[in-house]
């Protein structure tokens, strides 16, 4: 029994899937293949970089850094196999490689990336995880201390 003797599993009536369960049998040999989960994993890195802006002045254009975190999304159904989606271990040693391009790294010259901008940091990190299976279907890449972040959405 779940939650206070209901048959649905205390996830489920949390986060408001009662109704798409409800009449189902719940245990976890009966697969609900219509469901759609995302999980992620977050990771930031320390990094120096230059950027050209008609709107700064000089400021932008000296080297200055940031601290940056990234937050990659992978959405699909749930293996019934293993129960994930993807397993969070294999994301977090591929987010690692990642990591290590990216941290205590002047960024003009990281190779692949572009003019450092948060959109571009978005694009490297979705192009260097596309042969992931599923695939990313979010990135985030944001700076706490000044506020500001870009989310690239993917199909």
């Amino acid at each position: 029994a779940g939650w206070r003797g209901r048959p649905e599993p205390l996830l489920a009536v949390r986060h408001g899937v009662r109704s798409q369960l409800k009449g189902r049998r719940q245990c976890s040999a009966s697969p609900i293949t219509d469901m759609q989960f995302t999980v992620h994993q977050r990771f930031f890195f320390d990094a120096a970089h230059t950027l050209e802006r008609a709107i700064e002045t000089e400021s932008s254009r000296r080297i200055h850094g940031h601290t940056y975190w990234a937050e990659v999304s992978v959405r699909g159904p749930r293996n019934p196999d293993n129960g994930m989606v993807i397993d969070l271990g294999h994301l977090r040693a591929r987010l690692e490689l990642l990591r290590d391009q990216l941290d205590h790294h002047f960024l003009d010259e990281v190779q692949g990336l572009g003019k450092p901008t948060l959109e571009n940091l978005c694009l490297f990190i979705a192009n260097a995880l596309a042969d992931l299976e599923p695939a990313p279907s979010r990135i985030r890449v944001w700076r706490d201390s000044i506020g500001d972040g870009c989310v690239l959405d993917l199909p």
